[in-house]
């Protein structure tokens, strides 16, 4: 072989093996959900600024005889993925659908209702935490738990305010968005009195809000003709309803759902503005 062939031979090589050894690239998606996304995929959008992370928590409750158990899974994932999108750089988390419900053994709270799964406040705690550590390590800086139901906001505040702890000084943020739930923050209370509601119509639980909510994001989740006052009133047995689900409609849920997201996007958007200052 003669010294031009060997150079050939050697440059072809080096171009294969030069081949062989680039990394793996994705164009960049406009999708926010984690679950929906490569891996390859999520590692060019974080190295492309995406380097906020949604983490919705949700649970498996009873909502009465006329909302499914997973209404506040339904609901979380469509705000969570609204927030994301209206933040342009963050991206979403699965929905954490394992959260405290009640004692387990003897049954209580949502427990008492069939169907309803609990974990332990230090069981979901954890999970959170070692979430939040893993979104870390893929090169996200700023965690944001969104959590849809009230069980869920205490853990969430807790361990965002250990890893913050822990975390001082660096870049990386973990932010409790309790304005998201918290009715005074969100408003959702005041805009239905406006509309002519009263406390005892709105409700507490699978109420007015709730049921709205669904409605507008998952309506094959609604049983309308199981809807009542306070789930009925001549039972033998609680109905898990406090409230008026009748006035419910898709209409005010799209108004619910707003008023949340907003709230959460004011929330976070401060965060975000106070770390770059």
């Amino acid at each position: 072989m003669t010294r031009h062939a060997l150079l050939i031979a050697g440059i072809v090589v080096l171009a294969a093996a030069a081949a062989w050894s680039r990394p793996l690239t994705a164009p960049l998606s406009e999708g926010v959900y984690l679950e929906a996304l490569t891996w390859v995929e999520v590692r060019a959008l974080t190295q492309g600024g995406k380097t906020v992370a949604i983490v919705p928590t949700g649970g498996g409750e009873q909502s009465g005889p006329h909302l499914v158990l997973g209404k506040h899974n339904y609901i979380v994932r469509h705000t969570a993925g609204k927030i994301a999108a209206a933040l342009g750089n963050a991206l979403v988390a699965p929905v954490v659908a394992y959260v405290p419900e009640g004692p387990i053994d003897p049954p209580g709270g949502h427990m008492a209702f069939a169907g309803t799964i609990s974990v332990p406040e230090e069981v979901f705690a954890a999970v959170l935490e070692h979430a939040a550590r893993s979104l870390r390590a893929h090169g996200f800086e700023t965690i944001c738990f969104v959590g849809d139901s009230g069980g869920n906001q205490a853990a969430q505040a807790a361990v965002a305010a250990k890893l913050n702890a822990e975390w001082s000084g660096s870049r990386f943020k973990v932010v409790h968005v309790g304005d998201y739930y918290d009715p005074t923050a969100n408003g959702q209370p005041a805009w239905l009195r406006e509309q002519g509601e009263s406390d005892a119509t709105i409700g507490r639980h699978a109420g007015i809000r709730d049921s709205s909510e669904l409605m507008a994001v998952f309506p094959e989740g609604v049983r309308p003709d199981r809807r009542a006052p306070d789930g009925g009133r001549f039972y033998s047995e609680p109905t898990g309803v406090i409230g008026d689900p009748t006035r419910a409609s898709a209409e005010r849920g799209e108004v619910m759902l707003q008023l949340k997201i907003d709230a959460a996007l004011r929330q976070i958007r401060a965060v975000l503005k106070s770390d770059q200052s």
